[in-house]
């Protein structure tokens, strides 16, 4: 009796409708489409909700963190208004204070016949103090017996050289 199509039942079936224990061709290539169509609109909103953050990193921007942290925000809380934030912040040029406050500073030490501090002098001193507190007795011995000489070498380098300022009239 199964054998037998129903008379009214069209003799024509469509390509998509699979036989009774046969793949479902139809089924896998949507379930195919979905996938992708899944992982690409992920991309898509990822690449869009980071956008801010690329932007601030291109250009080198000051307040790269802050449109970061606005990024991340805006991704847990769903809150539309940080990610806006962000992109506004990533879009804006604050203006580089650093660098003319820096040569204010180094004309100002012209002026005033001062040497700005060096790295190795830094580096120098750093090791000096380090010695000192090191070695607290030897140090102290030292100087006196450079003292009890005459030798004044050794005791400018236990203190810093001091230049009286020109007077003003």
């Amino acid at each position: 009796m199964a054998d037998t199509i129903n008379p009214v039942a069209t003799h024509y079936l469509p390509m998509f409708i699979s036989a009774p224990g046969e793949t479902d061709v139809l089924m896998v290539v949507t379930a195919i489409i979905l996938v992708l169509c899944i992982v690409a609109f992920g991309v898509l909103f990822l690449r869009l909700h980071t956008l801010p953050e690329r932007l601030a990193h291109k250009s080198q921007k000051i307040q790269f963190e802050i449109v970061a942290v606005l990024g991340l925000l805006a991704l847990f809380t769903h809150i539309h208004a940080f990610w806006v934030a962000g992109l506004l912040l990533a879009l804006i040029d604050f203006p580089d204070f650093g660098s003319f406050l820096g040569r204010i500073a180094g004309s100002v030490e012209k002026i005033a016949r001062v040497r700005p501090p060096s790295a190795e002098a830094n580096d120098a001193q750093s090791a000096e103090i380090v010695e000192r507190i090191s070695h607290p007795a030897e140090m102290a011995s030292e100087a006196h017996d450079h003292s009890a000489k005459g030798d004044s070498a050794s005791t400018s380098a236990m203190r810093p050289e001091r230049r009286k300022e020109a007077s003003h009239a």
